[in-house]
C-alpha cells in the first residue's frame, strides 16, 4: 500500500489520517512540521490566581468581552 503525500494533504484531512493510523509516526511528525508555527507565543502557566488575573490571554478575553458588552 502506497503512503498518502502528507505535504499535500489538507490539515483535516491529515490529523484524521494521523487518528486513523495512530502508528504512523512519520504521518505525526509531518502534522507537527506543517502546523506547529515558529512565531507561536508560549505563555508559562498561571502559579497563583494573581498570575491569572495578569495572565495576557485572560486579558484579552476581557476586553473581548468589555467591547461586546
Amino acid at each position: 500500500m502506497n503512503k498518502p503525500d502528507f505535504m499535500t494533504m489538507p490539515r483535516v484531512q491529515l490529523r484524521q489520517y494521523i487518528l486513523d493510523h495512530r502508528e504512523d509516526d512519520e504521518a505525526f511528525q509531518t502534522y507537527l512540521d506543517r502546523f506547529t508555527s515558529e512565531d507561536a507565543v508560549i505563555f508559562p502557566a498561571p502559579q497563583s490566581i494573581d498570575d491569572l488575573e495578569n495572565f495576557p490571554l485572560h486579558q484579552q478575553n476581557l476586553e473581548r468581552l468589555r467591547k461586546q458588552a
